[in-house]
C-alpha cells in the first residue's frame, strides 16, 4: 500500500460481471506517478485475451435486459450514478492528479464535474433515442427504430481519461448497449474508481473494465467478433490501425485522435482594451494548464504581423507567470507529463525547434524541477519566427510547446491553417463578425471556437475532420448515430 499526499492508493481489481477481478493469469502491474519519478501509487492486473473474453461473455449476458428496459429504468439509473459520483468528486479529482500529473485546481477537479455532468446529460436524454413514423397511407403503418449496437468497447487515453469516459460510457449506456472499458496504462486507476461507483447502481455485467497493455487487451476489444462497436480516442497513428483491424470485420466504430489546431488573431483582436482577454484565452486554447497534452491545443498561434510582437509578449508575459509544480498542490497551474516516453518525445522537439534556422525562443520551459520533486516537469515552451512547413508545426507533440507564425493576408492565413492532416479543433479571434464567421467557416476543423479559448461543451457535436477521426461525440445527435444503428419496419394493414 503507498499513500500519496492525502489519498491512499492500493490494489485495483477489474471489474468484470459487477465483480471485482484479479487477471486470469493473476499478474500486475505498477502504476507510477508522472510527478514523483519512480512512485508506485497502485497495481492493475495486467490482463490478457482471455480477460476479454470474460468480459465480452459478462457484457452479452446483460445485454437483452439492459437493452429492453423501459428508457426511465435505464435514466433514474444514470441519475443515480451522477449523485453518486457528485458525492465523491474531490476523491476524484485527488485521484486523478495522482494518477496523470494533470494539476488539481485547473483540470482534475473540471473534470471530475464534467464526468458528472455527462451522465447527467445522457440520463436527462435517455428517451431521446427514437425512430420516426412515416406517411404511407392509411393502409401501411411505416416506422423506424433506433436500436442498440450491443457491446460497446470504449478505449481510453490517458490525458483526460474521466472526461473522455463520460462523453462514451453515459451516452452508450443510455442508448441501451453494454460497455467494457479499456483505461490507457499509464492512467487506469480512476476509470476503475468511476466504474466501481457506477456499477452499485447498475446490473452486473452492464459496465465492465479490463486492465492491461493496448498491444494485447485492446488489440483483443479489436479483433473480437462479440464486441458490435469499438469508440477509440487516441493518436491519429493508432487510431488508423483500430480502423483497419475493426474495418476488416465490418464492426462499428468511433475515432477521436490528434490535431494540430490554429489559432488565428486578426488585429482587432488586439486592441488594447483587448488584449488581456486575448492573450488569456490564447492560453487557454493551448491546454498549458493540461500541459499542453490535449488533441484540442491550439498549438499552431498565427498572429497578423501588425500585432505580432504586441500579442507575443503578451503571452509569453501569462504563460512565464504559469506554477509548475506538484499536481496536488492548490497553487500549481501546470503538473507533469505524462511518463517518460512522452517527455523524450517533446523534449525531441524542442530540441528540434531550437535547431532551426531564424527560429526564436521567446519562452523557454526548460529542464524544470519543482522544488523537492522529481518528475516528468515540462514548463510552457513559445518559438516565435516559426514557418508553418517545419514539423514543430505540422506534427502533433502533446506538450506544452507554442508556435507563432506571422501571417498579413487572410487567404494565406486559412490556407496555412487548413495545411495539415488534422481537422479537429480551431480557434479564431476577431471583432469584425463577417470576418470571424467567414473564416470559421473556411477552416477544415470539426469544432471552431470564435473569442474564446475554453473546451468542449456538453451537448455540443464534437469530433474531427480529416485525419482527426471519425463520428461524433458529447452530443445526443452524436449519441444516436454513434451507438445505434436503424432498423426500418413496414405493417400492411386491413
Amino acid at each position: 500500500m503507498t499513500t500519496t499526499s492525502d489519498i491512499t492508493v492500493t490494489d485495483f481489481p477489474m471489474l468484470i460481471g459487477g465483480d471485482r477481478v484479479n487477471a486470469a493469469n493473476d499478474a500486475w502491474t505498477d502504476v507510477h506517478s508522472p510527478s514523483r519519478r519512480g512512485t508506485v501509487i497502485g497495481r492493475v492486473p495486467q490482463g490478457e485475451a482471455v480477460d476479454v473474453d470474460r468480459a465480452v461473455e459478462a457484457a452479452r449476458a446483460a445485454f437483452p435486459a439492459w437493452r429492453d428496459l423501459h428508457f426511465k429504468d435505464r435514466q433514474l439509473a444514470l441519475l443515480r450514478i451522477a449523485d453518486a459520483l457528485a458525492e465523491r468528486a474531490e476523491e476524484l479529482a485527488l485521484l486523478t492528479a495522482t494518477d496523470t500529473g494533470n494539476a488539481l485546481r485547473p483540470q482534475a477537479r473540471p473534470e471530475s464535474q464534467t464526468l458528472v455532468n455527462l451522465f447527467r446529460y445522457f440520463g436527462g436524454v435517455a428517451g431521446e433515442f427514437k425512430g420516426t413514423v412515416l406517411p404511407a397511407g392509411n393502409d401501411q403503418l411505416q416506422y423506424t427504430r433506433r436500436e442498440p449496437l450491443g457491446v460497446v468497447a470504449a478505449i481510453l487515453p490517458w490525458n483526460s481519461p474521466l472526461m473522455i469516459a463520460g462523453m462514451k460510457v453515459p451516452a452508450a449506456l443510455s442508448a441501451g448497449n453494454t460497455v467494457i472499458l479499456k483505461p490507457a496504462a499509464d492512467a487506469p486507476l480512476t476509470i476503475l474508481l468511476m466504474a466501481e461507483i457506477a456499477n452499485e447502481f447498475l446490473p452486473p455485467g452492464v459496465l465492465n473494465v479490463v486492465t492491461g497493455k493496448g498491444s494485447v487487451v485492446g488489440e483483443a476489444l479489436l479483433v473480437h467478433e462479440g464486441v458490435d462497436k469499438v469508440s477509440f480516442t487516441g493518436s491519429t497513428e493508432v487510431g488508423k490501425h483500430v480502423a483497419q483491424v475493426t474495418g476488416a470485420r465490418l464492426a462499428h466504430t468511433s475515432l477521436e485522435l490528434g490535431g494540430k489546431s490554429p489559432t488565428i488573431v486578426f488585429p482587432d483582436a488586439a486592441a488594447p482594451d483587448r488584449l488581456e482577454a486575448l492573450a488569456d484565452g490564447i492560453l487557454l486554447g493551448m491546454r498549458f494548464t493540461r500541459q499542453g497534452q490535449s488533441c484540442t491545443a491550439g498549438s499552431r498561434l498565427f498572429i497578423h504581423e501588425s500585432v505580432y510582437d504586441v500579442v507575443l509578449e503578451a503571452v509569453v508575459r501569462k504563460a512565464s507567470a504559469l506554477k509548475v509544480g506538484d499536481p496536488l498542490d492548490e497553487g500549481t497551474d501546470m503538473g507533469a507529463i505524462i511518463n517518460a516516453s512522452q517527455y523524450a518525445s517533446v523534449k525531441e522537439y524542442i530540441d528540434e525547434g531550437k535547431s532551426q534556422p531564424g527560429v526564436r525562443v521567446a519562452l523557454d520551459g526548460g529542464d524544470y524541477s519543482p522544488e523537492g520533486l522529481d518528475g516528468f516537469y515540462q514548463g510552457p515552451t513559445i518559438f516565435a519566427g516559426v514557418q508553418n512547413t517545419w514539423r514543430i508545426a505540422r506534427e502533433e507533440i502533446f506538450g506544452p510547446v507554442l508556435v507563432a507564425i506571422p501571417w498579413s493576408d487572410r487567404e494565406e492565413v486559412i490556407k496555412m491553417a487548413n495545411d495539415s492532416h488534422y481537422g479537429l479543433a480551431a480557434f479564431v479571434w476577431s471583432q469584425n463578425l463577417t470576418e470571424a464567421l467567414d473564416t470559421a467557416h473556411r477552416i477544415d476543423s470539426g469544432w471552431v471556437q470564435v473569442n474564446q479559448g475554453g473546451g468542449q461543451v456538453i451537448g455540443q457535436a464534437y469530433g474531427g475532420y480529416k485525419q482527426s477521426g471519425l463520428g461524433r461525440e458529447f452530443s445526443i445527435e452524436g449519441a444516436i448515430e454513434g451507438f445505434t444503428q436503424t432498423k426500418q419496419i413496414n405493417v400492411k394493414l386491413g
